[in-house]
């Protein structure tokens, strides 16, 4: 597996970075363990949290320095970077300012003597992350499992080894003790490896869906404790009372931020009939004003998809979509420009039968749909194998609220797109993985909740 950063705008290679030895991740799992056992785990709550506020604080600090870095890598609009690094920011402030909260003991009622649920560490957590949002993803791992007394070895994504480094040093910068948070250039030979070791009490993995089966196989096998975000393809329904400029604006955010490549992100577009065309010219007319380019320019509003692979996989989606009978009313090709660019793109006509269907579109590509009412909205929107998230926007709340109790994910938004905050939990169903992240929830996954009885 090749660590290295190519600039997805100018495709051209930057640096490679060596994969960890077996030698090395030996030694890094041997430092988690004991910094788990003899450091990390004794501190007082107030170290912890005054280490994970002094990360936060170093990244708003250096805002510039830590999003050129993710630009850079994959290539992701450089005013989105500065938002993701002020939104990783939050993430440690939130758990550094609400983990004492969070784990304050349960006492139970009892008929006799006491009883209580205590919060106590587990260990060593191993967590394997992506690269679309290469901070964030790493602070929601980071932030709960740092100030409940668990230490973290990190395996990020080969493509972004800048941003993996960047978030180690910054942890080492901010107090951490060495072996409290390590990132690791692993294998995938080797990730099993880590998975399967004793030292490590607990898996965490946000990737594909492919990944997520093999990890949390191997897991299951050793007896661990996982949580799996394995991405979705949220639906986006558009109701016949709902307000048009509330409906575009959040449809084209939702499908275009992050150059489409979002777990939780407008994918699967809804329509009721009624409003459909309205809503499709209007949709199209935003698409057609994005300006493709270079991402660090502020005038750039479409970046290029992360890596050659992303390209030519979603290009093979596109032609077989359309042999499958879907038809491209906009975009559906490269860009004729040096860079990883594919021209925003909307897919329509497409039934259960073609392979677009039950797929998810990690790029510029939007699938129109079109139904009668909200009762076939509800059931094309569960007709899918995933679960992560989605959309309703309609004028009457009580509506949008008695179809998102019906549609099968495990965050459904009212007139907005699907998106993220530090105290919403993060999380899907069906495919789309098991667990939660962020919230009074993610600091939860990886505790024991140990039963302290006395007679």
């Amino acid at each position: 597996m090749a660590y290295q950063t190519i600039n997805p705008y100018t495709e051209e290679f930057v640096k490679a970075f060596p994969e960890h030895t077996d030698e090395q991740l030996e030694a890094v799992l041997a430092q988690a363990r004991e910094t788990f056992q003899n450091a990390w785990s004794l501190r007082p709550l107030a170290e912890r949290k005054a280490i994970v506020k002094k990360a936060a604080s170093i990244m708003r600090e250096k805002r510039d320095e830590f999003a050129k870095p993710i630009t850079l890598e994959m290539g992701k609009l450089f005013r989105e970077a500065q938002g993701e690094v002020d939104l990783s920011a939050d993430i440690l402030d939130y758990y550094a300012d609400n983990a004492e909260k969070f784990l304050v003991p349960e006492k139970l009622a009892v008929d006799e003597g006491e009883a209580v649920v205590e919060n106590a560490p587990l260990g060593v957590i191993f967590c394997i992350e992506p690269w679309n949002f290469p901070y964030y993803q790493l602070a929601r791992v980071a932030g709960p499992n740092l100030m409940v007394g668990n230490t973290l070895v990190v395996k990020h994504a080969p493509n972004v080894p800048q941003c993996a480094l960047a978030f180690e040093k910054l942890l080492l910068d901010a107090g951490a003790p060495a072996g409290a948070y390590t990132n690791v250039f692993l294998s995938n030979e080797q990730a099993a490896a880590a998975v399967a070791d004793k030292r490590v009490k607990g898996v965490a993995l946000t990737g594909s869906e492919r990944a997520g089966a093999a990890v949390a196989s191997e897991a299951g096998n050793a007896l661990k404790k996982s949580t799996m975000e394995l991405g979705g393809s949220d639906a986006f329904i558009v109701l016949d009372d709902a307000d048009m400029d509330t409906a575009v604006k959040w449809g084209l955010w939702g499908r275009m931020n992050n150059t489409g490549q979002c777990c939780v992100a407008a994918k699967r577009f809804i329509l009721d009939e009624k409003i459909a065309d309205t809503f499709l010219d209007r949709f199209k007319k935003e698409l057609e004003k994005l300006v493709p380019g270079d991402p660090m320019d502020a005038n750039t509003t479409m970046g290029p998809l992360c890596t050659v692979g992303a390209l030519n996989l979603v290009q093979k989606q596109i032609r077989d979509a359309i042999q499958g009978g879907a038809r491209v009313m906009m975009g559906g090709k490269r860009l004729g420009r040096p860079g990883y660019f594919l021209e925003p793109t909307i897919l329509t006509d497409i039934k259960a039968d073609n392979p677009a269907y039950y797929q998810e579109f990690f790029a510029p590509v939007a699938l129109i749909f079109r139904v009668k009412n909200e009762e076939e909205a509800v059931k094309l929107a569960n007709d899918s194998p995933y679960g992560l998230g989605g959309s309703v926007i309609t004028k009457d709340i009580e509506r949008g609220k008695r179809i998102a109790r019906q549609i099968e994910t495990g965050m459904v938004f009212i007139n907005r797109a699907t998106w993220t905050a530090p105290d919403l939990p993060f999380g899907g169903v069906k495919n789309s993985g098991y667990g939660r992240e962020l919230s009074d929830l993610g600091i939860g996954e990886f505790v024991n909740k140990k039963l302290i009885r006395v007679a």
